[in-house]
């Protein structure tokens, strides 16, 4: 590359192909005859770059006839921070780099700085989990100023202090605790001999820059890819740009923009004056080619410089792609031009534009498009995007067609399976055995893998079903208890859950410490999910990135000594586990391929679709540094959070030399309506109205709507179960026969069908739930007598009700509670509670009915007085009267007929006259607030309900309608037959109801309206 006399620095042209064209144009210059490309060395920004080069050279030599095999060039890697990686063997030489300190762990001064936050950091910093999180922080600040070569000492310069002068407090109390953790910080590696990642790396950029200047290498040294703008890398390619046989080849610098243009990017920099700011307040930092400028400038190299990259790749556009994307993102004062460009300067020949309602159907018509393209031979085609639950989506429609396209990006460990099974380990640990997490636990794929998992599988879901409902006590007693009652059925159950609670006690002791060492919770985590998972938490891909933080963590943890509080380890794992990517194994679509935008850089396809094109994904929303103000940054020469905008538009036109390119994006995302991306909206304001239209991807989006369409479904019109005689003839309890008169399909449902709806696990107390607790104490209080407080207590223990839950129902029960005792002890005295919780049973018409009555109280007379318990709202007098709440009269019957006994098995005696409903509603009349005593008795001022000596004689009457007309007759069980009356909804899906209700009068009065006009058409 020693053609000319200065740098050799050399830009590869958007629509050419960046690995493509480079392989094009390596090998015809480098390459011997017995030796290929071995004496090059490639330097490349990251190892993905460097898997996208092999992958070009092999293309290249595919299509080279006679060629039996290649070697190819050694490949090193310059190490980005921002992707974890480090820095090869050529930059760090085992044994050469004795007068440069070794790199402190990045673990390692992470923990590190924690500790020194919650020294310096006052009481906020004090907890270990906000600790951990500012300490990240921190570390993020300081590799950012180290690669900008900022000295830690100009945090106390008086330009800086000045600035800071101005700012908020916030700002001011932020800044002064990052300069005083990095000064104990850079004191303590001092100590140590050790420096910062990011100031050895930039050290040992140094220090190869004098080597190569000192003695050039005989051999070839090419830098290619990379973008960088850090100072100590730019000074690097400045050295290696001017070796006899080096080379810097750029990607996509834009060449023929006018110097006007060039010169409206800002300083970049390069102040005008000395002594200026680096980056100017008017830099246009956001456009693709400013990341470019500002590494020329760093370089020392002029644009003029930089020479056109002679060759192009296999999968190149057409060459005036290159010329519209320099329109396309023009600065705002040299985008007044598009005015008055011609038409045929504005064409985007290749490229479409997609707009879809959804995420969901933008998935579907992608999928589509890469189908299609599969269609044609050795056609590639590549989906990038920043949107990872797109690029998913994708993927899972591919499978339709048996399309196997992994996502190279990755995953988050945290959403792998075994990261999964960590965390939940770590709930486990913080919320004392809480139903969700066991159970999500015990229910993971990987619990309990090998041959024994059906069987595991099996006492899951049955320990599951008895765990539903609301929370119990915290710990392992309540599902041990629950295993031994599940034993009489299954014996296998009890060792099952033995080997269960013997892993998860240790978890459960470290978990009641206010703190403990992060090294011995890491150990007790990995020590349960193994007792659980074996050795397949460990054995795939995501196991061994699992496995490789837990070693990394503990290990230095230890040797820090760092303390956690339990119930903050399961945020602190999962923040790490959300910053390691785990990526797919080879063996996906070899033409098909998805990529977020760091894996795509230097790849190309015939086809490219750019998929998630909104504000927010691409770009991305720039987090602005929480430490350091903008202000303070720009004071110290380093690039604003805006930056990173510039570099994702720069991607963005990389892959808009493709061939054939697809932007597209939805109307809507997960939250509510997207905002087109400002780069979408530049393509759409470029093509004008007039081309617009051309350029739109219709017949994708209208696949996809249709590829899942099917005819619509007749209208589902209202249930009306018609069971056999045989079926019907149930028996009935008093409360079920409410339900039979007012939905009867919620009785059929319930009685005929058997089906019960199950309580999720950790649900809120119902009201079911919570009356059946009113119910045993009074029950217990009634039959033991003494004071209802202790009582209560006992009651609530036993049934295992968790402590917050008790704690906020407790006071409103008590209330309720208090208010029932003093009825009967002081505004009743008359009364005698005759039996409580007393079952009845008696036959009529040869239909079996059944009832509880909560209490019965025997009257000064004789008379019975059938009180029924309401935690809520006790029915109406109206639905009384109409025979809909018939309950309390169906008991009286009962109790009339002689048919309830006492719990001592006596028969109740005596004629029902009073029918009760004691509600433990709020009531602002009552002492305690809480407590109402109400009967449905048409008496005095009440205008609903039934006459007292009328009571039994209609509940018969609404009985003996019911028993003939669904029980012993033949009428259907229509659905929300009374859809006035108040309703549980607990069967409205099975009912389907939303498909029905409110359409089937809107069906008839359509049919009316049809029927009328044919009438008068006539």
């Amino acid at each position: 590359m020693a053609e000319r006399s200065g740098p050799q620095v050399y830009s590869i042209a958007a629509h050419r192909g960046f690995a493509d064209a480079l392989v094009a144009g390596l090998v015809p210059r480098y390459s011997e005859e017995d030796f290929g490309l071995a004496r090059l060395t490639l330097l490349l920004p990251s190892r993905r770059a460097i898997r996208t080069v092999t992958e070009a050279f092999i293309r290249h030599y595919g299509t080279q006839e006679g060629q039996s095999g290649l070697l190819m060039p050694r490949m090193a890697v310059v190490g980005d921070l921002d992707l974890d990686e480090t820095l090869g063997p050529l930059f760090d030489p085992i044994g050469e780099t004795g007068d440069i300190p070794p790199a402190a762990d990045p673990t390692r001064r992470w923990l590190r700085l924690a500790e020194l936050v919650r020294e310096h950091g006052g009481e906020q910093a004090r907890k270990g989990a906000t600790a951990l999180r500012l300490a990240a922080q921190i570390a993020q600040a300081m590799d950012r100023l180290l690669v900008e070569d900022v000295a830690p000492e100009r945090l106390w310069s008086d330009e800086v202090l000045n600035v800071l002068a101005d700012l908020s407090h916030h700002w001011s109390a932020n800044t002064r605790l990052f300069a005083t953790v990095q000064q104990y910080w850079l004191a303590e590696l001092a100590e140590r001999g050790e420096v910062d990642a990011a100031t050895r790396r930039n050290m040992l950029f140094n220090a190869a820059a004098r080597k190569w200047r000192a003695a050039p290498p005989a051999s070839p040294i090419v830098v290619a890819g990379v973008t960088s703008s850090a100072p100590a890398l730019a000074r690097l390619l400045k050295v290696i740009s001017e070796l006899p046989q080096g080379g810097v080849i750029l990607p996509d610098l834009d060449l023929s923009m006018d110097n006007a243009v060039w010169d409206e990017l800002g300083c970049a920099g390069a102040p005008k004056e000395g002594g200026g700011p680096v980056f100017a307040r008017g830099d246009a930092v956001t456009h693709p080619q400013y990341h470019l400028k500002l590494l020329l400038n760093r370089m020392g190299v002029a644009r003029e410089e930089v020479q056109q990259w002679h060759r192009a790749g296999m999968a190149k556009g057409p060459p005036e792609r290159t010329h519209a994307i320099s329109s396309l993102f023009l600065p705002p004062q040299a985008s007044k031009q598009w005015a008055t460009m011609p038409a045929e300067q504005r064409r985007l020949a290749g490229v479409r534009i997609m707009n879809t309602a959804n995420p969901e159907e933008e998935a579907q018509a992608i999928a589509l498009l890469i189908r299609q393209s599969l269609e044609e031979s050795e056609k590639r085609v590549a989906l990038v995007t920043p949107d990872r639950s797109l690029a998913g989506r994708v993927a899972a429609h591919l499978q339709r067609w048996n399309i196997a396209a992994d996502d190279t990006a990755g995953r988050p460990l945290s959403q792998t399976a075994a990261g999964r099974v960590l965390l939940l380990l770590g709930e486990i640990m913080a919320d004392h055995a809480a139903p969700v997490p066991l159970m999500a636990l015990l229910g993971h794929p990987l619990a309990g893998a090998g041959e024994g998992r059906p069987d595991w599988l099996e006492r899951a879901r049955a320990l599951e079903r008895d765990m539903r409902g609301p929370r119990p006590e915290p710990g392992l007693a309540v599902p041990r208890r629950l295993a031994m009652k599940l034993a009489e059925r299954d014996p296998g159950i009890l060792p099952w859950w033995e080997h269960i609670e013997a892993a998860l006690v240790p978890l459960l002791e470290l978990g009641g410490r206010d703190e403990a060492p992060l090294a011995d919770l890491l150990d007790a985590l990995a020590s349960a999910g193994e007792a659980l998972c074996g050795e397949a938490l460990w054995a795939r891909e995501d196991g061994r990135a699992l496995a490789s933080l837990v070693e990394d963590l503990r290990l230095h943890a230890r040797d820090v000594g760092t303390l956690l509080a339990p119930q903050d380890l399961h945020a602190v794992l999962r923040e790490r586990m959300d910053a390691i990517a785990v990526r797919p194994p080879w063996g996906g679509h070899s033409r098909v391929a998805i990529y977020g935008l760091l894996e795509a850089r230097m790849t190309r396809a015939e086809l490219v679709i750019c998929g998630g094109l909104n504000e927010g994904s691409w770009p991305q929303i720039p987090t602005q540094d929480s430490l350091l103000a903008p202000a303070i940054l720009r004071i110290l020469g380093v690039p604003a959070a805006d930056f990173r905008i510039g570099l994702s538009a720069h991607d963005l036109a990389g892959l808009l030399g493709a061939p054939e390119v697809v932007l597209s994006r939805a109307d809507r995302d997960i939250s509510g309506p997207a905002i087109p991306s400002r780069f979408l909206l530049r393509v759409e304001a470029l093509l004008g109205e007039k081309l617009l239209g051309d350029h739109r991807e219709a017949e994708a989006v209208r696949l996809a709507r249709a590829i899942d369409a099917a005819p619509r479904a007749p209208q589902y019109l209202r249930p009306q179960p018609m069971p056999s005689a045989e079926r019907r003839k149930v028996p009935i309890s008093v409360t079920a026969l409410d339900r039979l008169r007012g939905d009867p399909y919620q009785f059929y449902a319930n009685a005929i069908l058997k089906l019960r709806s199950l309580d999720a696990l950790d649900t809120v107390p119902t009201a079911a739930w919570r009356g059946d607790a009113a119910h045993k104490i009074l029950e217990a209080w009634h039959l033991e007598g003494g004071e209802l407080a202790p009582i209560a207590e006992r009651v609530l223990e036993q049934i295992n009700a968790h402590p917050l839950m008790r704690t906020l129902w407790r006071p409103r029960l008590m209330a309720a509670l208090q208010w029932i005792e003093s009825e009967l002890t002081e505004r009743l005295p008359e009364r005698k509670v005759a039996a409580v919780e007393a079952w009845g049973e008696m036959e009529v018409r040869g239909v079996t009915l059944r009832g509880r009555a909560d209490r019965i109280d025997r009257l000064p007379g004789g008379e019975l007085a059938i009180v029924d318990y309401k935690t809520g709202s006790p029915p109406s007098g109206r639905m009384v009267e109409e025979g809909f709440a018939l309950q309390l009269g169906v008991l009286g019957l009962m109790a009339q007929a002689g048919k309830i006994r006492d719990s001592a098995g006596e028969v109740i005696t005596g004629e029902p006259t009073h029918f009760e409903y004691w509600s433990f509603g709020k009531n602002p009349q009552s002492e305690t607030g809480f407590g109402k005593r109400d009967e449905p008795i048409k008496e005095g001022r009440k205008k609903t309900g039934l006459l007292r000596e009328e009571f039994l004689e209609r509940t018969e009457d609404y009985l003996h309608d019911a028993l003939s007309r669904w029980i012993l007759g033949a009428e259907p069980f229509t659905a929300r037959l009374n859809p006035d009356l108040p309703n549980y909804g607990e069967y409205d899906q099975l009912m389907r109801l939303d498909e029905w209700m409110g359409l089937e009068d809107e069906a008839k009065g359509n049919g009316a309206k049809q029927n009328g006009a044919r009438e008068k058409g006539t």
